[in-house]
């Protein structure tokens, strides 16, 4: 019997890939902006501004093949596409909306914390994504003038 914390760990890296499919942040954006109505490709985009075409449509179909979303090809002229959130994409309703609220009680503090780390690192954190590493941390150097204190 594997102990307690190593049955943890297991558990934690089954569920890694399915977090990396459900929690990246165009994705739970693409729910959010689906979950009450059927909407079209382009009306998902101008609610969500700065995302790139590429960028929506591979979130939209990993949400599709995850089974989040269904994707309907609407015959008119020109051809349009919709989207709409299944039962299994609803069932995230509830945390992502936990975890909003969670955002955005705590948007001072992380700001705080995050200008902490920078003036202590002389840099800024950036994360980045590889395919072969997953998620790594550098540091940007952050002119004198870019770095300020919070009192």
């Amino acid at each position: 019997m594997p102990e307690p914390e190593q049955q943890a760990l297991t558990e934690a890296e089954a569920t890694r890939p399915v977090l990396d499919q459900i929690a990246d942040k165009w994705s739970v954006m693409v729910l959010c902006a689906i979950c009450t109505q059927p909407v079209r490709f382009n009306a998902i985009k101008r609610r969500l501004g700065r995302v790139t075409h590429k960028a929506l449509t591979q979130a939209l179909r990993r949400l599709e093949r995850n089974g989040l979303v269904t994707r309907r090809v609407i015959t008119s002229s020109p051809v349009a596409v919709e989207y709409s959130i299944t039962p299994l994409g609803r069932t995230l309703q509830q945390p992502f909306a936990a975890l909003y609220a969670w955002a955005t009680e705590h948007v001072p503090e992380v700001e705080k914390a995050q200008v902490s780390f920078d003036n202590r690192t002389g840099g800024k954190a950036v994360l980045t994504r590889s395919a072969s590493a997953g998620m790594a941390m550098r540091l940007e150097p952050q002119p004198a003038t870019a770095v300020t204190g919070i009192p």
